[in-house]
């Protein structure tokens, strides 16, 4: 609801007094349920007319309103604008007088666009507002996807009215044709490509294919929250599946048990991996790919964003002879990354590293990285217990699961090895008491851990979009604040932009805690104290917690309040 507040088309005819407060309110919940737009909402409720909007948006713009009139898009005209840009900022070309560019954006309100485009278009800019539907319309006309026709939209239309991979799919079901013939099929492969093309050009981490009783849904997670594409034809889902697990090598005749595997595919110049994982399901399989794209992953520790003293203490403690640090927190929180990062601060000719993993994410040069494979029966305890064999400097053990893992990595540790492993809980305190649960002696855990960092990802607010604005009084009571804590503190959110596909977030940072095994908190483990106790004593000797670092990255205009909630 907060967006549609914050709308600026909302924020114009409210400030006009031509909606009352209730109208307003109308208005913002429409939006919220509907996810249309406020420019659509108000004309659908008959609030103001077509006309009137556009009127209302020129003046404040200082510009007029005109008409898309397709006579006046010469090829001179459309070429002005860069059909990449026209289609990423949906802008139109209207008129080109001497070195002045008539443009209309189906976002006017938008200033952050028209800063962009100066960079791309080599003539003057003027600004008119048209309706945002005929620009929208125009754009995808005169600028269509590249490859001619190759936009998803477009082969989703082929494959709708492709009736021959419906009935070649009709034909498998009842066993009739072979499966193998229809997974090879060019517009199976096509549709498929552009599928993992695209998500990996808009930056996603995970892909995901779920097939459902009456449709087959496709989902990218990017920055943390999941968007779904254009559904495809139901039929698709058994095709689409089955090629995918070609790619990875997997036996598509094998639909009852889950299987994992892996795809390397080359996008744009990059080699990407791509990691596969299939689960039956009462519909058919779901698949979800994991992006591992190593060059939108910077493993350089400079680069995590730690607080100036967590840096500190993380560059000593990856330096000392032996011990434990144990990193912690949720799946995808960028444990791994963080670990890989600190052992490349330390991968020199003179250390020998050694990991073990599952899976191996990312091949480091110069060091010796072992997948975990149960199958075979090479489990994270076996190959630890080989480690100490080989004459490491270094350990990392990709996570601490149960009793005999945790006491090898003590062992480890104790006869002079250091240890990086990761686990999965809430906070720093909450990891010393998971271990003392697992039935490790306390004593062994003071004497052997240095310290404990938990973390998290927060979504980054849009550069391009970016806007400052006042928090509510309830805004701050949810995160224990009140006005006089903030002073002259700015807040800002995200107001959507096509950089962002409107989403207001744009990439990710992280927030930390780090718990350091002082003297005081050695005793507290060695008397078997509660999280809460050994927490609460952290804090008062300066622990700053992950709500205190999500809120220095609130008050550096990084992030927002909803994020920080949502994460601590």
């Amino acid at each position: 609801m907060s967006e549609a507040i914050a709308d600026p088309l909302l924020a114009l005819i409210r400030d006009r007094g031509l909606l009352d407060d209730l109208q307003r309110d109308e208005v913002v919940q429409e939006v919220g349920r509907t996810g249309k737009s406020v420019f659509q909402v108000v004309q659908d409720y008959g609030l103001l007319d077509l006309d009137s909007l556009l009127q209302i948006m020129a003046d404040h713009l200082g510009t007029m309103v005109v008409s898309v009139d397709e006579g006046m898009l010469t090829p001179t005209v459309i070429e002005a604008v860069p059909a990449e840009s026209a289609r990423m900022y949906q802008c139109l070309p209207l008129a080109l007088y001497g070195d002045t560019l008539q443009i209309a954006l189906a976002d006017p309100l938008n200033p952050a666009v028209l800063d962009e485009l100066g960079f791309t278009v080599k003539f003057q800019i003027q600004l008119v507002v048209a309706n945002p539907v005929d620009v929208v319309r125009s754009v995808e006309k005169y600028y269509p996807a590249q490859g001619g026709g190759g936009g998803y939209a477009d082969i989703l239309k082929e494959l709708e009215s492709d009736s021959d991979v419906a009935q070649e799919v009709d034909a498998v079901n009842k066993g009739l044709l072979n499966l193998d013939d229809v997974v090879n099929d060019a517009p199976i492969v096509k549709f498929v490509n552009l599928v993992l093309m695209q998500a990996v050009q808009d930056r996603a981490s995970d892909i995901h294919f779920e097939p459902f009783e009456d449709e087959f849904k496709i989902r990218y997670r990017v920055d943390g929250a999941l968007y779904e594409m254009t559904p495809p034809p139901k039929h698709l889902a058994l095709p689409v599946t089955s090629r995918l697990k070609v790619m990875a090598n997997l036996d598509i005749s094998e639909r009852r048990l889950p299987q994992d595997g892996r795809i390397s595919v080359n996008v744009a110049g990059k080699q990407i991996d791509l990691r596969l994982s299939t689960l039956p399901t009462a519909f058919g399989e779901s698949v979800v790919l994991r992006v591992l794209d190593r060059s939108a992953i910077s493993l350089d520790i400079e680069t995590l964003g730690f607080p100036t003293d967590v840096n500190k203490f993380v560059h000593e403690a990856i330096n000392q002879p032996n011990g434990i640090f144990i990193v912690t927190g949720p799946t995808g929180c960028g444990k791994t990354t963080t670990l890989y990062s600190a052992l490349r601060k330390v991968n020199v000719i003179d250390t020998k590293l050694l990991t073990v993993e599952d899976p191996v994410e990312f091949d480091i040069e110069g060091i010796m990285q072992v997948q975990v494979n149960e199958g075979v029966g090479m489990t994270f305890m076996k190959a630890l217990r080989s480690f100490l064999r080989q004459d490491p400097d270094i350990i990392m053990l990709g996570e601490v699961r149960d009793l005999e893992t945790a006491q090898i990595a003590i062992q480890a540790s104790l006869t002079g090895h250091l240890v990086l492993s990761t686990l999965h809980t809430n906070d720093a305190a909450g990891a010393v008491t998971r271990l003392v649960d697992m039935g490790v002696e306390p004593f062994l855990i003071s004497s052997t851990l240095l310290a404990i960092l938990a973390q998290r990802l927060v979504r980054r607010i849009c550069l391009k979009c970016r806007t400052p604005f006042e928090p509510s009084e309830t805004q701050l009571n949810t995160i224990g604040l009140s006005p006089h804590d903030i002073g002259d503190k700015v807040f800002y959110y995200g107001r959507g932009c096509p950089v962002c596909n409107d989403t207001g977030y744009k990439g990710r940072k992280g927030i930390f805690e780090l718990l350091v095994i002082t003297d005081p908190i050695r005793n507290l483990i060695n008397e078997r104290a509660p999280t809460v106790v050994i927490r609460q004593r952290a804090v008062e000797i300066g622990m700053v917690t992950l709500r205190e670092d999500g809120l220095r990255s609130v008050y550096n205009g990084e992030t927002t309040v909803e994020e920080i909630l949502k994460y601590t």
